[in-house]
């Protein structure tokens, strides 16, 4: 009885890397859905609302990058949006940052 229970461990543990190897291949590489899409890239055409982790700094950036100056009054509403003003081609925009990177 003893040898049986010893021999069952033992394939047991013989079998289990090779469902662990199966698991990890099935599994995505990189995420299907990242939070941000990229600098100059919009998946919408208003803010969408949600966690927002980004700094205020990072906001800023996110507005630089696609071609805005003098960013100013960067406020991350309840929305997880972040709001304020900045200028393009001289004119001064309201302009917003959400969760996943979107300028608008």
């Amino acid at each position: 009885m003893r040898n049986m229970i010893l021999a069952t461990a033992a394939l047991m543990l013989l079998a289990s890397p090779s469902f662990a190897q199966d698991i990890r291949a099935a599994a995505p590489a990189e995420p299907v859905n990242p939070a941000v899409k990229g600098m100059h890239e919009n998946n919408s055409a208003t803010p969408v609302a949600g966690a927002n982790s980004f700094t205020m700094n990072q906001a800023k950036s996110q507005i630089e990058a696609k071609g805005y100056t003098k960013v100013a009054g960067l406020k991350k509403g309840e929305d997880g949006v972040w709001r304020g003003k900045a200028t393009k081609d001289g004119t001064s925009h309201e302009v917003s940052v959400d969760y996943q990177g979107n300028v608008n």
